[in-house]
C-alpha cells in the first residue's frame, strides 16, 4: 500500500499525458549551455514535442531526450501540458507568459 501511494504521488507531479520517457527534441543550447526554453511546439504530423531556445539551429544542435528530462530542467513547461498538436508556444524570457499560436 505504501508503494502505490508513492507512485500515485509521483504521477501527479508529472503533468503531461505522454509518458515521462517520451522522446522529445531539444537543442544543445538548452542541454549543454543551460539556456532557457523559449519555444515549444507539438507537431501536428507526428505528435513530437520540441523544446528549443528560440535561436537558429543546425542539425548538429539537435538532441533527443526524454520529456521528463526537459520537465526537470524547467517545470514551467508543465503549463503547456494540454498544448494541442499543431500548436506552438513562445515567450521572450523565463519570466514572460507563454503565447500560444497555431503552426
Amino acid at each position: 500500500m505504501g508503494i502505490s501511494k508513492y507512485v500515485d504521488k509521483s504521477k501527479k507531479s508529472f503533468p503531461f499525458s505522454d509518458t515521462p520517457n517520451t522522446a522529445v527534441i531539444t537543442c544543445t543550447h538548452i542541454v549543454d549551455d543551460k539556456e532557457p526554453i523559449l519555444f515549444v511546439s507539438h507537431d501536428e504530423d507526428d505528435g513530437m514535442w520540441q523544446f528549443l531556445c528560440g535561436r537558429e539551429h543546425s542539425d548538429d544542435d539537435a538532441k533527443i531526450v526524454s520529456l521528463k528530462y526537459v520537465f526537470e530542467l524547467d517545470h514551467t513547461i508543465g503549463l503547456l501540458k494540454n498544448l494541442p498538436c499543431g500548436y506552438c508556444a513562445e515567450r521572450e524570457s523565463l519570466n514572460d507568459k507563454w503565447r500560444i499560436s497555431q503552426q
